[in-house]
């Protein structure tokens, strides 16, 4: 299916980070650039995971455990993926758990756990990076939403709250890093057939639902949402900022 897809030669040896980067959607991103020849540095809380998807990658790249919860740690280890495979030129903010909640459950330190978990590290991660990527003259930041919440999805308000707020900070932080030649996107994924959500919530009345929910009749594959993210990293999307890059069927 793979051999399928576009190419862009000017991803080759370009140094990407992605936070979550060892299982799921952020496995086949960090799959899908390595493809094109790109340096990947990646982060991730499961070392074990993250260390066996290093392993297998083809050309030069890097892998860092880090809990993104700790924005220290979050800078040391993309300090260490600066010095393994270059400076960032690409960031994809991927990280994240929907892990469901009972909004009647919820505490305050819950609520900040959450939004530390799927929204915080974004900005720092951000933060960063940009200051090499404006020395390099430009660059690429995509960021994950979901279309949980523009679907009124409930049972995980901590979740949708923190991946609404992911739309205010493209925007803003296109606008403030768009005179460097910085371009910053959300990708909003739909439900996607990760193992994760077939191990947890998938069953055939759900899947079936939420198919014809969507305007396509077939479940999404992860790989569909690298691919978005792959172009919008490519200088074929060189004027392209600002904006919600849906990958979710049609569902919307």
């Amino acid at each position: 299916m793979t051999s399928k897809f576009a190419t862009y030669p000017s991803l080759k040896d370009r140094s990407v980070f992605v936070s979550g980067g060892a299982s799921g959607i952020g496995a086949e991103i960090v799959k899908a650039f390595a493809a094109t020849g790109a340096r990947v540095g990646f982060v991730d809380l499961n070392q074990e995971a993250g260390a066996a998807l290093l392993a297998d990658l083809p050309g030069q790249h890097a892998f860092a455990a880090c809990d993104l919860r700790d924005i220290e740690g979050l800078r040391a280890a993309f300090a260490q993926l600066a010095e393994q495979i270059g400076p960032a030129e690409v960031l994809v903010n991927n990280a994240a758990r929907d892990d469901r909640h009972d909004w009647r459950d919820v505490t305050p330190d819950y609520w900040d756990e959450r939004l530390a978990t799927n929204l915080r590290h974004m900005f720092f991660a951000i933060q960063a990076v940009a200051p090499g990527m404006i020395a390099a003259g430009g660059g690429s930041i995509v960021n994950m939403g979901s279309n949980s919440w523009w679907e009124a999805g409930g049972g995980f308000p901590a979740y949708t709250t923190s991946k609404a707020a992911v739309h205010g900070l493209t925007r803003t932080m296109a606008r403030d890093l768009g005179k460097h030649r910085i371009r910053v996107n959300t990708v909003v994924p739909g439900w996607i057939m990760t193992e994760r959500q077939k191990e947890l919530w998938v069953t055939p009345e759900a899947l079936a639902k939420q198919v014809d929910r969507q305007c396509l009749p077939d479940p999404i594959d992860p790989v569909y949402v690298a691919r978005m993210v792959v172009f919008l990293a490519s200088d074929d999307a060189a004027m392209c900022s600002a904006n919600n890059f849906m990958v979710e069927g049609g569902s919307i």
